[in-house]
């Protein structure tokens, strides 16, 4: 029997429940709009954290096609830090960092808006760098364009292994729907469907954290059932 697709205000309360459900989320600081299946989040947050945060939980939602994130960052008391400010605090968040190759990583801080560049081994350094400093006050957004240079090369048995758990239950059924291979430099392909935007996520997330990847390139297709 066919599932009979959300509404807009389905999706609308789905969106609210994962809101409340997600500890890094203020769901009274957010309007959600839904149209056509795409979600608009507007009102202001204190922190680019939960600006990111808001809108990974609304992508988790099964029937979200897309998501406009308009949430604006305003400083916790309304006060303003400057950029000199907010970049001391940015060098001093990645040296105390252990996870965090903090002398390859350099910040430019305009108007608030931090970005990361620099070159790290792998993507969870590249994660771990913007994890950093994303909850700093006074930043209103991070910019990460720190590039990733592996220190060995991507194994396409070891790309296979990490998707296939990353699926779990599914993966025997799934993880047979996505083609993999790796390109001269450590790029990996990956070309298919999924059912979710959450299986994708997870998916991809798996592909960035095998030794060796460089850099993914995305041709998943979600075929959602909702």
């Amino acid at each position: 029997m066919p599932r009979i697709k959300k509404t807009d205000e389905d999706i609308k309360l789905d969106v609210a429940r994962e809101f409340a459900w997600d500890t890094r989320v203020s769901p009274k600081e957010i309007g959600v709009q839904v149209k056509n299946g795409v979600v608009t989040l507007a009102g202001t947050v204190d922190s680019w954290a939960k600006v990111r945060a808001a809108a990974e939980a609304a992508h988790r939602v099964l029937g979200v096609l897309d998501v406009a994130n308009d949430l604006v960052v305003s400083p916790p008391g309304g006060a303003d830090r400057s950029d000199a400010d907010i970049a001391q605090a940015v060098r001093h968040a990645l040296e105390w960092d252990v996870t965090v190759p903090d002398q390859q990583i350099r910040s430019t801080v305009s108007g608030g808006i931090v970005t990361l560049e620099g070159i790290v081994s792998s993507w969870s350094q590249r994660a771990d760098a913007e994890r950093a400093v994303e909850r700093l006050t006074g930043v209103r957004r991070v910019a990460n364009a720190i590039k990733i240079e592996p220190e060995e090369r991507a194994s396409l048995p070891d790309v296979r292994a990490a998707v296939e758990k990353a699926l779990e239950r599914h993966a025997a059924r799934e993880a047979s729907r996505i083609d993999l291979a790796i390109q001269r430099g450590g790029t990996v392909d990956a070309v298919g469907t999924v059912q979710s935007l959450r299986e994708k996520q997870a998916v991809l997330g798996a592909i960035r954290g095998t030794r060796g990847v460089r850099e993914v390139s995305d041709h998943l297709s979600v075929e959602s059932k909702a």
